[in-house]
């Protein structure tokens, strides 16, 4: 029969209670509310018209949405595919304009079952609108780049190295590497 000790326990650090930041409090709302209304609208419409018009109306937003998400796939692949034939080429402004991104979210709210959702994805398809927002997107961007700057490379691999030299000492190392076979007895059990 082989007895052990328990090994030395080691006091675990307390965790800090973390804040939530304001976005993972809002998004959730913002998702609830807009739900809400979503259901609410609907709620109206079928009561000016029937349930029959708004289940028609959902069916083809989600038609629609889906031709304009496969359209915008197969402009982004279009785009790509002529990127890669001619890499040392000077840009030139995608088939369609560019901008294959918002026209492929538009498409998607438009397949997401509701009224709200339908108008900002008509707002994102509508070519004059998709360049207007595609350029406010770009410039909130470039703000926010130029505000949180990309780190150095070199601080990277110092985080990095830090992260292996933590990883090293949390390791338990044996110093024979020999295994004893044994049975184990609880001292409650005798």
């Amino acid at each position: 029969m082989t007895t052990s000790s328990p090994p030395p326990v080691r006091p675990r650090p307390v965790p800090q209670p973390r804040r939530r930041s304001r976005a993972r409090t809002a998004v959730p709302l913002v998702i609830a509310a807009w739900a809400v209304l979503e259901i609410w609208l609907m709620t109206v419409v079928a009561g000016a018209t029937s349930g029959f018009t708004v289940l028609l109306l959902l069916l083809a937003g989600f038609v629609l949405g889906a031709a304009a998400v496969k359209r915008a796939g197969r402009s982004a692949w279009r785009n790509l595919a002529a990127s890669v034939q001619q890499p040392g080429a000077p840009t030139t402004p995608p088939a369609g304009g560019g901008r294959t991104g918002l026209a492929m979210l538009g498409g998607l709210l438009l397949i997401i079952p509701g009224f709200v959702s339908d108008g900002l994805a008509l707002l994102l398809l509508f070519p004059p609108t998709r360049n207007l927002i595609g350029v406010v997107a770009e410039r909130a961007a470039a703000r926010a780049l130029a505000r949180h700057p990309s780190p150095d490379p070199g601080s990277l691999n110092d985080l990095f190295q830090q992260a292996r030299e933590a990883e090293s000492r949390s390791r338990i190392h044996r110093p024979d590497g020999k295994v004893v076979q044994g049975e184990v007895i609880d001292r409650d059990e005798r």
